[in-house]
């Protein structure tokens, strides 16, 4: 892996109810969801908005039968402004905060929360 490359080029979140997990993401970041071609098997993928080429991870909700959410899985942290509104968001869509705002030192503040499928994901913002 070259050494000046971040390490996540892209990211999964499997969920059970798509129109669920739709409304819940896209009510935390404000943000809507781009429906990618159909994965087979009946599987379904909807990619969260990227900008070709700019830093950070592209990644998508996606159904399908051979996976489905997972507490403890892999952790997927979400840039934010300040962690505190996208938390208090996903509590208002349906999510739960499980970890409020919380100092990291130098490195900023991150929140934890689960999503309406049972996913924990987490929220990363400096402020």
């Amino acid at each position: 892996m070259d050494a000046g490359i971040n390490p996540v080029g892209w990211f999964e979140i499997y969920v059970a109810d798509m129109p669920r997990a739709r409304a819940f993401y896209t009510a935390v970041f404000g943000r809507p969801l781009v429906q990618l071609p159909e994965i087979g098997e009946g599987g379904e993928m909807f990619a969260f908005q990227w900008v070709e080429g700019a830093p950070g991870a592209a990644g998508a909700l996606v159904r399908h039968p051979m996976g489905g959410p997972a507490k403890g899985g892999t952790m997927v942290y979400f840039s934010c402004q300040d962690v505190t509104n996208e938390a208090n968001r996903a509590a208002q869509a349906g999510g739960r905060i499980i970890q409020p705002k919380m100092a990291i030192g130098q490195y900023g503040h991150i929140a934890l929360i689960e999503d309406t499928e049972g996913n924990l994901i987490g929220l990363h913002s400096m402020q």
